[in-house]
């Protein structure tokens, strides 16, 4: 039997999803509770994940999802789930995230495997296991093993949706609300035993916004993760693998959907058996394009990463930068054909100078493999910026 990885942590025997799970000897907690107006000050008050008896766990109806291309925060691993109440259904939209009902929560949770369980005075040794293929790692029912450290929630209001950061304590048992965010000393460890540290940032109420905020005239929260285009991808729910989209719609949390072969979907950008342009546009995709689009906060910028994007002056091939000085590296493109070392993008992607870094906005490490990708990409592209 296959089982399905959630950023390399195993799904099936993990968490109890629906009561159907168990079989598996892990009852659900308590039923999710929607608040429509406060922010309760414990994420266990949500009942959507919660830490029992050593273990993750979420309540009935709550349901894990993957996508095909992830976004990058600092390698960190990412448990992600939905919830909509009984009774109600997100109406499918093909270039969009879905029309989710209010009630609807979808969660995000942030954790890294711990490095023979070790702590060094505040600094916490964390392993760097997210693109190592074949390491053994931590799961989320033995707690001891990782490092929990933020649950964001968007949660769907009757006005509109709303971003809400928890971060877990030491103990590991329950995650406070946060509205200026928070900062941990950490240091990642390699698979050859190298150290790096860093500070991962917990982002503040204004920063949740920062991405969140689609359109940079309204500035009104939505989900980035949810889209069809990253949701249309196998998944082991404890049955067996189910397409995604099939899975929420045979469940009633989705409606309209169209068939998977007729939904878009991206590359997953790990896949080497793929054409690299739908890998690195992928990539780009997911950890760019929530700026990078014609009507989001980086919409002057006249840079287009959506994958609906035709590979042209405006995803960045040739296209003078609209910034010039550090930002750019001095440099004359956005994308130089087959010369990724005067190329922004790529000086961008390669920096951790928070005057010149993309993203902006969660991350403080360079994605060593987002890089190299992305490289590749520029490095094989035919023609020039001459004339």
């Amino acid at each position: 039997m296959h089982l399905n990885r959630l950023n390399g942590f195993l799904v099936a025997g993990l968490l109890c999803v629906f009561t159907a799970c168990g079989a598996q000897g892990k009852p659900a907690t308590a039923a999710v509770h929607f608040y429509p107006d406060n922010n309760p000050a414990l994420l266990s008050e949500w009942g959507v994940v919660t830490a029992s008896k050593g273990a993750l766990r979420l309540s009935k109806g709550v349901v894990p999802y993957d996508l095909n291309t992830p976004l990058f925060t600092d390698y960190a691993h990412k448990l992600r789930t939905i919830y909509v109440p009984d009774g109600k259904a997100a109406a499918y939209r093909d270039n969009d995230y879905p029309d989710f009902p209010v009630g609807t929560i979808i969660s995000k949770t942030f954790y890294y495997p711990r490095a023979s369980g070790e702590q060094t005075g505040d600094r916490t040794r964390i392993l760097q296991a997210n693109d190592t293929p074949g390491k053994v790692e931590p799961v989320l029912d033995d707690l001891a093993s990782v490092d929990l450290v933020e649950t964001r929630l968007l949660v769907r209001r009757e006005k509109a949706w709303e971003a809400i950061s928890y971060v877990w304590n030491d103990d590991q048992t329950d995650a406070k609300l946060t509205k200026i965010g928070a900062y941990r000393d950490m240091t990642l460890v390699d698979d050859k035993g190298q150290e790096s540290d860093f500070t991962y940032v917990v982002p503040n109420t204004n920063q949740c916004a920062g991405c969140h905020a689609l359109n940079n005239t309204t500035r009104v929260i939505a989900p980035l993760g949810v889209r069809p285009r990253h949701l249309n991808k196998l998944f082991d729910h404890g049955d067996g693998e189910t397409n995604q989209l099939e899975y929420l719609a045979m469940i009633g949390y989705l409606k309209d959907a169209p068939a998977p072969d007729k939904t878009p979907r991206n590359a997953d950008w790990k896949d080497e058996a793929l054409p690299l342009n739908e890998r690195a546009r992928a990539y780009l995709d997911i950890n760019c394009s929530h700026c990078h689009n014609r009507d989001g906060a980086a919409d002057t910028s006249g840079l287009y990463l959506t994958q609906d994007i035709a590979l042209g002056e405006a995803s960045g091939r040739c296209k003078l930068p609209i910034a010039a000085g550090g930002g750019t590296g001095n440099l004359p493109f956005d994308i130089v054909p087959g010369n990724p070392d005067h190329s922004v993008l790529m000086y961008r992607l390669n920096s951790t100078d928070p005057g010149a870094m993309m993203p902006e906005l969660g991350r403080s490490l360079r994605h060593d493999e987002g890089v190299a990708l992305i490289r590749e990409w520029i490095q094989n592209m035919d023609g020039s910026c001459a004339g």
